[in-house]
């Protein structure tokens, strides 16, 4: 057995502490709608690039839109990968702001997609439905960038937020700007209050760029930073810093309590993770969303493993931050 496998599971640890981990009403649908990116970046838990094949259908996307109808959920959720290289993204987006008006939209964007050819007018397109952006921004500096997501990177995104500045992202309320950082080596986020605070002074004093919010999250022990950690032969230390860092008061705010989290073929998952890991909602075979009613995700068991200890490290991670 090794020192990884060794050490006291999830579970245990939570109910030495006291705690369960249960669903709630589900607020959120977080829909990963394929690997594909334009980009092939060190931390990726999905394993996306250029080469990937996995993508989101059309048939699979009018099913889990005719579920969203059906739902009273006000967050949709769109990641990959790149999300926008699906061909259905702007469908997508059409269609939850026709059926719910007021609902949050939100794109995870690695900002670099908003400067290809393919994609022109893509900013002006998120800005005129009210999309929100969640942009990754692991550094203000170039070298940091650059080291995690690839050359030229640094000066795309900064590029690519000063275009969504002009068009309102960051300045006009109905436009959220949020970025996201997450640390280039195995170790816990800083103080996330204290990072946004330096990021915004650096960004507005070099580039004049605004933003709303940063998000700090924890690298995952999972697909391309797993294998990092193996290959620099420093897994053991990471996880034993995890473990050791775990916070209970992390718990009740972890987004795997009222996400439902859909993999590009229409799968259920408790989380993004999760759904990497391929660990299916309720554990067994797989389930579709419109195999469920809106309802029956309320009070249901998590799948846990290993990984959950990066949700709870420290001040805790989800895809909106730190937690506590």
């Amino acid at each position: 057995m090794s020192v990884v496998e060794s050490r006291i599971s999830f579970q245990t640890l939570l109910e030495a502490n006291g705690l369960e981990l249960k669903r709630t009403k589900p607020a959120n649908l977080q829909l990963n709608v394929g690997k594909l990116c334009n980009l092939t970046c060190m931390h990726c838990h999905v394993n996306a690039g250029p080469g990937r094949k996995e993508i989101m259908t059309l048939d699979t996307l009018l099913k889990i839109l005719a579920w969203f109808s059906s739902s009273d959920i006000q967050t949709v959720d769109i990641t990959g990968g790149a999300p926008e290289m699906m061909p259905g993204f702007r469908f997508l987006v059409e269609r939850v702001r026709e059926i719910r008006p007021k609902a949050r939209i939100i794109d995870r964007c690695n900002l670099t997609i908003l400067l290809e050819s393919e994609y022109e007018g893509l900013a002006a397109f998120l800005a005129r439905h009210r999309v929100e952006i969640v942009a990754s921004m692991p550094c203000y500096q170039p070298d940091n960038v650059e080291a995690q997501r690839g050359n030229g990177v640094f000066d795309d995104s900064i590029q690519a937020l000063k275009l969504l500045n002009d068009l309102g992202y960051g300045v006009d309320p109905d436009l959220p700007l949020n970025l996201v950082y997450n640390p280039l080596g195995p170790s816990l986020p800083p103080d996330q209050a204290e990072l946004e605070t330096d990021y915004k002074e650096a960004l507005q004093d070099s580039f004049g760029i605004v933003f709303n919010n940063l998000y700090t999250i924890t690298n995952m022990p999972i697909a391309r930073f797993l294998a990092y950690l193996k290959r620099e032969d420093r897994l053991d230390e990471y996880m034993d810093l995890l473990v050791g860092s775990f916070n209970p008061s992390s718990v009740d705010s972890l987004m795997c309590r009222d996400t439902i989290s859909v993999d590009w073929r229409g799968r259920v998952f408790d989380c993004d993770f999760n759904q990497m890991l391929n660990m299916p909602f309720r554990g067994g075979k797989d389930i579709h969303l419109w195999e469920l009613t809106p309802d029956a995700f309320e009070d249901e068991s998590i799948q846990l493993a290993s990984h959950c200890f990066g949700c709870t490290a420290g001040a805790g991670s989800s895809c909106g931050g730190s937690l506590a």
